[in-house]
């Protein structure tokens, strides 16, 4: 595809767009016709798909083309979304001297933010694995957020996370965590294994905001705890998540040697690109590989640190960011587009 073909594959779509919503008679049909020509399979996105195939002077252009297109289809649905408003209070005025059932301001629904439709649909997926949501208080101790994960004082793994430390009174040192894993610990703590859990939340840490950095980010923490686990079973839970999260079964997984405090042995996780299935594109940085987070086997300083004895019990454990699994699946380029609370990006989705 070239750039004026992009163009003509937008107007055309416009042109049927516009079409269609003027004929719509309610605001199911509007809602139903924004997502079809703005949405996941639309000519927006097959455009968007192919701006990294165009030649870097044509980029500009066709990303301009794009965010014309949405606008166009936009400001048809909200107008017809009044004409019909109108049409309607019109109506209810005729016939009845008074309605006291008329609303103020024909306020469109909200619906949930992308985060959270992901952080959901992933809760599903593991409660179809056996797994339940445990869930933590975003002010930590040291002990939970570092000693009890095997990151004691002077550790190099501290200077890694950029923590924000918070002053309240007493001595004790307390921190807005740096990720999920301290409730793993508090888990462990408090219930005997099996354990079979996911961790959701927020998580900070002092970064500057740029198109991939957000000192607050969602992340997603998996751990397993029970007799003769083993890698095998780790990687088997992560290759059946990730067919299930992308929805295709030829995605494919690959782990590489890495290094965490608190899992041994350790590894990077990475799947397959979705965009160009593994060929290389802008998007995995012509590599054929996205990486989604680190993996591994539960370090047994840990176990002992919750009490538990590593020879009769083995773990293991996985985390990403949920923001990246956003990103990844629908091709958003800056983290920071989530939190900017732009309705025109947010409606999108």
């Amino acid at each position: 595809m070239n750039l004026a073909e992009a163009q003509q594959l937008l107007d055309d779509g416009r042109a049927r767009a516009v079409a269609e919503v003027e004929s719509a008679s309610d605001s199911d049909q509007l809602g139903e016709i924004e997502r079809r020509y703005v949405g996941r399979r639309s000519p927006a996105s097959e455009v968007t798909e192919a701006i990294k195939t165009l030649p870097p002077a044509d980029r500009r252009g066709a990303g301009k083309a794009v965010s014309d297109y949405k606008a166009a289809i936009t400001d048809a649905v909200g107008h017809r979304r009044d004409a019909l408003a109108a049409g309607a209070g019109e109506a209810r005025r005729r016939g009845e001297e008074l309605d006291l059932t008329e609303g103020g301001h024909d306020r469109g629904r909200g619906h949930l933010h992308l985060v959270t439709q992901v952080q959901r649909e992933l809760e599903d997926i593991f409660a179809g694995l056996g797994y339940r949501v445990a869930e933590g208080p975003e002010i930590e101790d040291d002990w939970h957020n570092f000693e009890a994960l095997n990151i004691p004082p002077a550790h190099p793994a501290r200077s890694m996370q950029d923590t924000l430390y918070v002053k309240l009174g007493g001595e004790e040192q307390v921190m807005l965590r740096t990720h999920t894993s301290p409730v793993q610990i508090r888990t462990m703590e408090a219930n005997e294994p099996p354990i079979y859990v996911i961790v959701p939340g927020r998580t900070y840490r002092n970064e500057t905001p740029g198109p991939r950095n957000s000192p607050v980010f969602h992340q997603m923490e998996c751990l397993a705890v029970d007799h003769g686990l083993t890698l095998a079973d780790l990687f088997g839970t992560i290759e059946a998540f990730v067919k299930r999260l992308f929805d295709d079964e030829s995605v494919r997984t690959r782990f590489r040697s890495d290094f965490f405090p608190y899992t041994e042995p350790s590894a990077e996780l990475a799947v397959s690109c979705i965009f160009c299935h593994g060929d290389g594109c802008r998007v995995c940085s012509q590599t054929g590989w996205i990486e989604l987070g680190g993996c591994g086997m539960v370090d047994p300083n840990v176990f002992e640190a919750v009490g538990y004895d590593p020879e009769e019990w083995q773990g293991f454990a996985f985390g990403f960011g949920l923001e990246r699994i956003a990103m990844i699946r629908y091709g958003i380029d800056e983290i920071r587009t989530f939190f900017e609370g732009d309705v025109r990006f947010l409606a999108q989705y």
